[in-house]
């Protein structure tokens, strides 16, 4: 099993096979097969791409739409039972 190639890579190759088949000096066959391998990378390279997107909107926190999902924040002292400020100093609650 082979590895499929980076997206530079790829994508460096499609716009060598493009080059090529501009230039018309290939015979049918060979052009043929040329444009069947550049299908298949450009393939790769749109998987590639949209994989690279899913992980940049499930980073960035977006929805479907491209909205930001938004969650309320809980902090961890929020949480925690409040302390007077110096000892012997009542705290907001009334206690010590």
């Amino acid at each position: 099993m082979t590895d499929s190639p980076s997206f530079e890579t790829a994508l460096a190759e499609v716009e060598q096979i493009v080059r090529t088949l501009e230039d018309g000096a290939t015979t049918l066959e060979v052009g043929l097969a040329q444009y069947e391998r550049g299908v298949g990378l450009l393939k790769l390279c749109y998987a590639q791409l949209q994989d690279a997107e899913n992980r940049i909107t499930l980073l960035a926190g977006l929805d479907p739409a491209g909205k930001p999902t938004l969650q309320p924040f809980e902090h961890a002292a929020a949480d925690a039972p409040r302390r007077a400020t110096r000892p012997g100093m009542k705290d907001a609650s009334g206690l010590y």
